[in-house]
Parts: C-alpha cells; structure tokens; sequence
C-alpha cells in the first residue's frame, strides 16, 4: 500500500478535500496516460462500474501518431476501447496537484477475454506471478538520473532544444554546492514524492552539467515500478511548476547519459532473503553472503542480456549512451563492484543484489524489470553456471558486446525463443513492431548532423 486508502478517498471527495481523481496506465513508452475524472462523478459511476479508453493507446508511437503493425488494434479493427481496471493498492494524493489523487490500472478487454497482454504492466505481472510459482518475490530499486535547465518547457520547444542552460555549469558529481543551487526543486520533488507514498531517499548531483539523481529505496519490483512512473512524470510536473525543464532522455548531449540502473534480488515467500547460505550450498565463486541460486540468477540475466537488450534500451537514442569509458557499459560481464561492466554485484549478506547498467533514463521500467526477473528466473531453471567475475577493465575485454544499435537489438529480440518463451510471441510481436515504427521513423529524419556536414561541403 501506498498509504492512502479506498475509503478515505471517498471520505475526501464527499468533503471536498480531493476533487479529482486521475486514472491512468503506464504505456509503451513509459508515459502515465489516462484521464482525469471529476471526483463526483468518480464515486457515482467509476467507482462502480469502471472506465475505459481507446486501444490506441498502446498502438501509436511517441508523438501519438497511429502506427500500423499493431495485432491489438488498427483502423481494420475499428480502434476500440479497453477497460481500465483500478488497482487501489496505487491508490495515492499527489500534493503538486491541488484536490488530486492518482489511481493506476491495468488493462482488460471489455469482451471479458482477459488483460491486454502486451501492456507493460501486465508483462511484468506475469513474469512476477512465474516468480511467485516457483516461491519467490522479485525486489528492485530504480536509480533514474535526469538533466536540468533553467528554460522551460516551452522555451526548450521553440528553441528546437538548442542553446538550453544547465542548471548547474560544471560537474557536481557529489558536489553539496552544487546541489544546493537547485535544492528548491530538488526539495519539492523530494517532499512531493514523499507525500505521494514513496521512500525518498536521497538526492545527489551527477556528472553532466545539470545532471542529478533523486533515489528511493527498493520495493516489490510492480511497486518499484509503479512508483518510478509516477516519480517521472511528477517529477517533470513539478519542474514545470518552477519554471524550469528536466529531461531523463538517455543521450541528450556529448557528455554523460542518463542512466536507469536497476538492482534486484529475491525473497522466498515469507519475506526470507533467497539469496544467502541457510541452504547450505557454498558459493563457488566466492561471493560474499551468496548462494548457487544467487550466482544461477546472475548467469541467466547475462545469458539473457544480448536478446533482451530491446527493454533494456527501447530507443534509437538509448544506444547513444553506450561509449567506452562514459560510466555507460558496452561489455557483457559482471564483476565485483566493477563499474566497468554490465552487471555488477554489489553488498553481501542480506544486502547481496546485482546490478544492470545497461537500462537508460528512458526505459520502460515494467519491460526493463521483467526483462531482468525472466533473465534471472531462466538461470535457475537451467541451473546456470556463473562465470568468474571480470577483473580490470571490461571496456577492453573480449567479452560479448551490447547491441549497439536499435536494429541490432529488435532482431536478437525478435529471433529469441528465449523471450518468446518468458513473455509469449504475442508481447515479441508488439514490442518488435514498436521498434520497427521507431526506426522508419528514424530512418525518414533529416537530422542536423546531416545539415551541418553536408549542406555546403558535400
């Protein structure tokens, strides 16, 4: 729970605390879209008996443009509507709105036939429920870095997203000064987050100009999620409100990216950490508090990471990040604390988790964590052997690269019985049309490095 309960919304509307209620899911893209809902008419008709949208909305790209490829819904099908179905453990206030709450939801068919499948929230419901079989609970946290400016919205629109001002003008990677020149927004994002149900942790500047990051403590990986795309869009909402722009895009400029990394472990049932030794089984590798389950877990989100990449990097510009030496990984390995590599394993005893550095700003963060739980579900299945952790640089390895490109990715994707497997062909099918859409797109651009290279010289 989130800490704001059914029966107190009601409560609050009848007395005309909360006025408006937002109903919203998590798309393709990453993005909350839905409706907001006139807090009467939410105890009168919503609550009761439901609302619904367009199936579009998980058949367009990110301009909103329909696309066609999509099985779920086309103009052949007459672009119906889908049912969205409240969870009320979401249920939360959202203080940067006044009179506002926000429910998520999942997707159903009105037909009754059962949820909309490819919906990301629905993928990784799935992929948890296969988790929660076997006896287990998958556990994550999301560490999103963004960029900050001093322009706004709109000035960063009408200037084509040239000439933006940092909000910081050097590095303030850690830098306590650094943060404190936007610690009013920062202060607001922290509080308003906080207030809205998530465990704030911390905030801390990064190494772009203007880059910073907001952490929160690690939940059940739908909460984590749930509460990532609220913190995103909050986040953007609140920034608006001062004034100023953030972007969580994952390459927005030469220097630094931004990145999502994701940790995750395993509890048993009863809350029990999976991955430590009352089992008896010594870790061959060493590993510090860890068990063979946790090095099986490891081996299969490596084994898995070329073919899942797609919902590690769902983007043309997620590829951006990956340059050697950027803190960004293009070595599939793991190692020890090593920064260098995709995975990295970090804490021992009951803090043991993995971390993947592949996953930017702009990731979908149900897709990434399903991704992640199936890689590592796989390992155990198979009883995976881990290789020994890397040593030294990884940049400079021999190990097997991350797809450096969106095309690279969508046909390892594609071809993977492996994900066929974890998600079903249905979900490949629409996530490879996603990035089919997204590179014809890419493909019929004219960019300005093409102007300024060829528009006299060539």
């Amino acid at each position: 729970m989130v800490g704001y309960a059914r029966e107190e919304l009601v409560a609050d509307i009848e007395a005309g605390v909360i006025d408006t209620v937002v109903v919203a899911f998590t798309d393709m893209q990453g993005r909350l879209q839905g409706k907001r809902i006139h807090g009467r008419f939410f105890l009168d008709s919503v609550l009761p008996h439901g609302t619904e949208g367009c199936n579009y909305l998980l058949a367009v790209d990110v301009e909103m443009n329909t696309v066609d490829g999509y099985a779920i819904s086309s103009w052949e099908t007459g672009y119906g509507d889908m049912m969205f179905d409240l969870d009320f453990s979401t249920l939360r206030r959202l203080g940067w709105q006044p009179g506002t709450a926000l429910i998520q939801c999942d997707l159903s068919w009105l037909d009754g036939s059962g949820p909309v499948r490819p919906s990301p929230r629905q993928v990784l419901a799935v992929v948890s429920a296969r988790a929660e079989r076997l006896g287990f609970q998958a556990v994550a946290g999301t560490e999103l870095e963004f960029l900050l400016f001093d322009d706004s919205y709109e000035q960063a629109w009408d200037s084509g997203y040239c000439d933006l001002n940092p909000a910081n003008r050097y590095n303030v990677d850690y830098s306590i000064l650094g943060g404190t020149r936007v610690e009013p927004l920062l202060r607001d994002i922290r509080n308003h987050m906080y207030g809205a149900g998530l465990s704030v942790e911390s905030a801390k500047g990064e190494c772009n100009l203007g880059q910073h990051e907001i952490a929160f403590k690690y939940d059940q990986v739908l909460r984590t999620a749930d509460n990532h795309t609220v913190y995103k869009t909050g986040a953007k909402e609140i920034a608006a409100l001062h004034g100023k722009a953030l972007t969580f895009m994952a390459k927005f400029d030469q220097r630094e990216g931004n990145s999502c990394h994701i940790h995750m472990s395993l509890r048993r049932l009863d809350g029990s950490v999976a991955f430590d030794l009352s089992d008896g089984s010594a870790d061959p590798l060493g590993i510090a508090g860890g068990s063979v389950l946790f090095d099986q877990f490891v081996a299969g989100v490596q084994a898995t990471m070329r073919e899942f990449t797609l919902l590690y990097a769902p983007n043309i510009n997620s590829y951006k990040r990956f340059q050697p030496g950027s803190f960004a990984p293009t070595a599939i390995a793991w190692g020890h604390d090593n920064r260098t590599c995709a995975l990295r394993v970090v804490g021992s005893g009951l803090g043991l988790r993995v971390e993947n550095r592949v996953p930017g700003g702009d990731v979908n963060p149900y897709l990434a964590l399903a991704a992640m739980l199936a890689g590592g579900l796989h390992g155990i299945a198979e009883d995976l052997e881990l290789e020994p952790a890397h040593q030294g640089n990884a940049y400079v390895s021999d190990k097997p690269r991350v797809p450096s490109t969106l095309r690279e990715a969508r046909d390892l994707f594609a071809a993977s019985k492996l994900a066929r497997a974890a998600f079903g062909d249905d979900v490949v099918e629409h996530y490879v049309n996603y990035a089919d859409v997204e590179l014809a797109a890419f493909n019929a651009a004219v960019t300005d490095w093409e102007r300024f290279r060829g528009f006299e010289r060539l």
